[in-house]
């Protein structure tokens, strides 16, 4: 098919995520037909290619069409492609819950349940906490808190959790009742009588993703293992977005050595090549669901593709990359690059740019829009239109741009990617400027 024949049929039939179709499907707008990939690069059907600086929606770890995690895929085609995880289980579901539990201090995380997606490995979570508690007795334990501006998904107990409304429908309206929280000081605020009814608490560890690449301070963390552990509550991560390195650290809890009663993974889990979830959880939540099938204290919840053989396959040649190609080791110096390189885009650009914010591999650049400018206008998502043409691709959070791209970006791949994101930024916002500092040069064929 040409690029205009696929344009037209999307357009006329598909309906996309966190789009506005109205523009998407205007006569005159022209969706970006992406063709094939390799490594940090994306090919649209014209033949031009892009920096995927936002790791296909944060997921791509090692790059796309990575060999190994290709070959893994490959192997397990030949063998079997589906398998049901209600009453079977297959080899790749078995080494990989035993090798992401063995990521862990012994007797902590222990169990790993299987599903799809972020958004339902958070789901899993809610569930099991709210079930925890009635099987051990405490039913009254029913609240649920999460922290302002937090992200968790999009499936109706994961939006409630969130702190973003937007996200959970129209003027916030759907979802379950969810207590919001600003910090952990607001905890020690809640009467004796209310911290007693507390179930659960969730948060995105170090950093929030959807609140605009928004930092936590250091040690809170280690304050909120302490009050859930004095007031005997149950304490979830979600580390969809920064788990697997993203944070400089093979999970974000490892930079305050602190360890969940529930740990959420998707995303880069595996690697960004098929959808996988995994909720890790304890001993002690585990055996509260034991027990005589008359009791019914079966964990009733699941999904088609739980544990995905072909899902399952991809995650463990990921985490063999980890092992073998010290990944971790490797992005040390590239994380000290991109710090520098985003102060000095920050000193070349006071008046544009209001605030970086970096936690590992995970960058936000937030952007003062021009004075007297239109309140309407999406100035973020101009400047990612205006660098696609200069060969980058990233999303932004309103007037805060996005760059987490995939661990294996080198050095000269990483400057190439800052570059355009400045030349996009003074073309947008000071459209007569001539963009200093970075210059776009194209990157040798040795470094393809």
């Amino acid at each position: 098919m040409t690029t205009a024949e696929i344009q037209a049929l999307d357009k006329a039939h598909v309906w996309h995520p966190f789009t506005p179709m109205a523009e998407w499907c205007a006569p005159e707008a022209a969706p970006l037909v992406i063709e094939r990939a390799e490594g940090v690069w994306l090919y649209d059907t014209d033949g031009r290619r892009y920096f995927d600086g936002n790791s296909s929606i944060w997921t791509n770890l090692h790059g796309h069409r990575h060999p190994v995690i290709t070959a893994a895929i490959r192997e397990q085609l030949d063998r079997v492609a589906h398998v049901s995880f209600l009453g079977a289980t297959h080899e790749p579901a078995a080494r990989l819950a035993a090798e992401l539990v063995a990521l862990f201090p012994p007797d902590t995380l222990s169990r790993v349940f299987f599903s799809d997606d972020g958004s339902t490995a958070v789901e899993c979570a809610l569930r099991l906490a709210w079930q925890y508690w009635e099987w051990v007795g405490q039913p009254h334990r029913r609240t649920l808190i999460a922290f302002s501006g937090a992200y968790h998904g999009d499936t109706l107990g994961a939006a409630s959790l969130g702190g973003i409304p937007v996200f959970a429908g129209t003027a916030g309206r759907l979802g379950l009742p969810v207590r919001h929280i600003e910090d952990v000081d607001a905890l020690d605020a809640l009467r004796p009588e209310e911290k007693r009814t507390v179930a659960a608490i969730i948060i995105e560890p170090l950093v929030q993703g959807a609140a605009g690449i928004r930092l936590w301070p250091a040690g809170l963390l280690r304050r909120l293992r302490a009050w859930c552990d004095a007031h005997d509550t149950l304490l979830i991560f979600d580390e969809v977005m920064t788990g697997f390195g993203r944070t400089g650290r093979l999970f974000a809890g490892d930079h305050e050595a602190v360890t969940p009663d529930f740990l959420c993974l998707a995303k880069g889990l595996t690697g960004g090549y098929s959808p996988l979830a995994a909720t890790l959880t304890t001993r002690r939540v585990f055996q509260a669901f034991l027990g005589p099938a008359t009791e019914r204290r079966t964990f009733f919840y699941g999904h088609s593709y739980s544990g995905h053989p072909l899902g399952c396959a991809a995650a463990l040649a990921s985490l063999r990359l980890f092992r073998d190609h010290q990944v971790l080791e490797q992005l040390s110096p590239k994380i000290s690059h991109l710090a520098t390189a985003l102060q000095h885009l920050r000193q070349r650009h006071p008046s544009l740019i209001r605030d970086v914010r970096q936690c590992g591999f995970i960058a936000g650049i937030e952007i003062t829009p021009p004075t007297g400018h239109d309140p309407a206008r999406r100035w973020g998502a101009d400047i990612c239109l205006a660098a696609r043409p200069l060969g980058l691709l990233t999303r932004p959070i309103h007037n805060t741009l996005i760059l987490m791209p995939p661990l294996c970006t080198s050095i000269q791949e990483l400057d190439f990617a800052l570059a355009a994101l400045e030349s996009a930024i003074t073309r947008v916002l000071t459209p007569d400027a001539t963009p200093g500092g970075f210059q776009l040069q194209p990157l040798p064929p040795e470094a393809l």
